[in-house]
């Protein structure tokens, strides 16, 4: 709710401070007097696209300020929670244009851009006119508005949209790559089976390249270490430490221990000999092998070493793209089913949405009725009782809020055809039928702030009566302000201000006064009775104060 306007130096306003009050605020004054600067300046805080230039002549910037009172649970928490600002009870708006024309905003003390201003905007204030293309006027917005006045869910319908659109992705996918798949089933077909009949395991190529290099060097060095193996046997070493052990034991008892330590070592030598002996055996073992098994070595590891250079890939990912293509095989294989396990999910999906949005259209066809015969009831008092509001249902394409597309018509006379509001009534009518509207679309609505300007033009008498009784009740629960030139609209109100444009010291500035009962008296009757305001005037003015 609007609490407070502050504006310096704004078009012809050098300053001026307002407090608004819930209930219906009323703006009244000369034509030209300055009211629509008003709206200007709360639009130019706002965010609005307005006039390019604001500032005041000779000021060197404009200041709006604009106060807001939100409730805890204000759509205008959750646009400030977005934009990291800090939210309590109170919302205050300031923007500043200076004279070579930047702009700067804040909201809380805290810098913002332009569209946090229009996104606080959508949820702080309705604007209303006779040129109401932002609001009622715009059928791309008729749909939203017949489903708030339905209370609507829409959550299922955008949840079923959602899977409906992802099982159709993914069944896309699948085909897609299923036919990339199959336009490559040959040369998989063949890799797949080439590489899983050689079955190549990961370091086994650097292990059959050590294997082929022993029994390569095998060849080369197996002469030598047989004749070391002769010369450590029998009939080489050994046998020559056998016999000198021998001797040295037949010599040893006349030697009087004088052999002792010789034979002790010579037995240390012996076994030494014998672990010399066996290792060189055991090398000769391990050397020893089947000329075929060198060539079966060479011949695995060349196969190897050729697929790798055949795939671009190391010999050791040979195994990894091994299962790489049995898994695309085997994809392959099975894609029939799983695409066909895909289109019937895409299908019971299709079929979710369906459901869904048959709802909608069920549910919004209801509400339209409901709405028609609202504004049947909201039309007679408005002197409008032979036009004929009609709220249109056609089908549009799919979304994820359904399958309608809803459009508010109208006939101004039985018989007449029907039309857009904006093209078919008159601007009087178009005022009636857009109060009208706007009544039955917030009957339940609370904490709304709500701006009307000159709505009620081109209307007089019990007409313009009718359509302030009707902004007064809309103003019941919530807030409305209301620009007029009406006296029986101006006498609804439960705040008046006149609004007067005077020249001072050469320059003309616009001030905005609030009235008190007398003053209300003689601003109404002057309202009546144009510039001499005579008694019969504020008889007049009184009686619809009264009334």
């Amino acid at each position: 709710m609007l609490r407070g306007l502050d504006i310096r130096d704004i078009l012809i306003i050098d300053r001026l401070e307002l407090s608004f009050a819930p209930g219906l605020n009323v703006l009244t004054g000369e034509t030209g007097a300055g009211k629509s600067i008003l709206l200007d300046a709360l639009g130019f805080v706002l965010g609005w696209r307005g006039r390019a230039e604001l500032v005041r002549a000779g000021a060197e910037q404009g200041e709006v300020v604009a106060e807001f009172s939100l409730s805890p649970d204000h759509p205008a928490h959750a646009v400030l929670e977005e934009a990291g600002i800090p939210a309590s009870d109170e919302l205050i708006l300031r923007r500043i244009n200076t004279a070579e024309g930047r702009k700067t905003a804040w909201v809380n003390d805290r810098r913002v851009s332009g569209e946090v201003l229009r996104a606080l905007s959508d949820v702080l204030v309705e604007l209303h006119g006779q040129q109401d293309d932002r609001g009622l006027l715009n059928p791309r917005g008729h749909r939203a508005l017949l489903d708030e006045f339905a209370g609507i869910d829409l959550a299922p319908a955008r949840a079923a949209w959602k899977a409906r659109r992802e099982a159709a992705t993914a069944l896309d996918r699948a085909r897609e790559a299923q036919a990339a798949l199959a336009a490559e089933e040959e040369y998989l077909r063949h890799a797949a089976g080439e590489l899983s009949a050689l079955d190549p395991q990961p370091g086994e190529e650097g292990e059959l390249d050590a294997r082929r290099r022993l029994m390569q060097a095998a060849e080369r060095i197996r002469d030598d270490i047989t004749r070391a193996h002769q010369a450590l046997g029998p009939s080489g070493a050994e046998g020559m430490l056998g016999d000198a052990a021998r001797w040295l034991d037949g010599a040893a008892e006349a030697a009087e221990g004088r052999l002792d330590a010789p034979m002790e070592a010579l037995s240390r030598a012996v076994d030494a000999l014998g672990e010399a002996e066996q290792g060189v055996a055991d090398a000769l073992d391990a050397l020893t092998h089947d000329p075929r098994e060198l060539e079966a070595t060479e011949e695995r590891l060349f196969a190897i070493r050729g697929l790798a250079r055949k795939h671009s890939v190391a010999p050791d990912e040979l195994a990894a793209l091994t299962a790489e293509l049995t898994a695309k095989l085997d994809t392959l294989d099975a894609g029939e089913g799983g695409i066909a396990a895909l289109e019937k999910a895409a299908r019971e999906a299709d079929a979710a949405f369906t459901a869904a949005a048959k709802a909608l259209t069920e549910a919004r066809a209801k509400a339209g009725k409901r709405l028609d015969k609202a504004m049947g009831a909201e039309l007679a008092p408005l002197k409008m009782e032979r036009a004929v509001f009609t709220t249109e249902i056609t089908e549009a394409e799919p979304g994820p809020e359904g399958v309608d597309t809803v459009t508010f018509t109208v006939a101004t006379n039985p018989g007449a055809p029907s039309g857009p509001l904006n093209k078919i009534a008159s601007g009087g009518e178009l005022s009636r039928f857009l109060l009208a509207l706007k009544v039955c679309l917030t009957r339940h609505t609370t904490g709304l702030t709500m701006i009307f300007d000159e709505i009620d033009r081109g209307v007089g008498g019990a007409t313009a009566d009718a359509v302030g009784r009707r902004l007064a009740g809309l103003a019941a629960s919530g807030q409305v302000l209301v620009v007029t030139h009406s006296p029986q609209v101006a006498a609804m109100a439960a705040h008046h201000w006149r609004v007067e444009k005077k020249v001072a010291k050469g320059q003309t500035l616009s001030t905005v006064t609030p009235l008190d009962a007398p003053s209300r008296v003689d601003e109404l009757a002057r309202m009546l009775a144009g510039e001499t305001v005579t008694e019969e005037a504020r008889a007049a003015a009184r009686a619809l104060l009264a009334g």
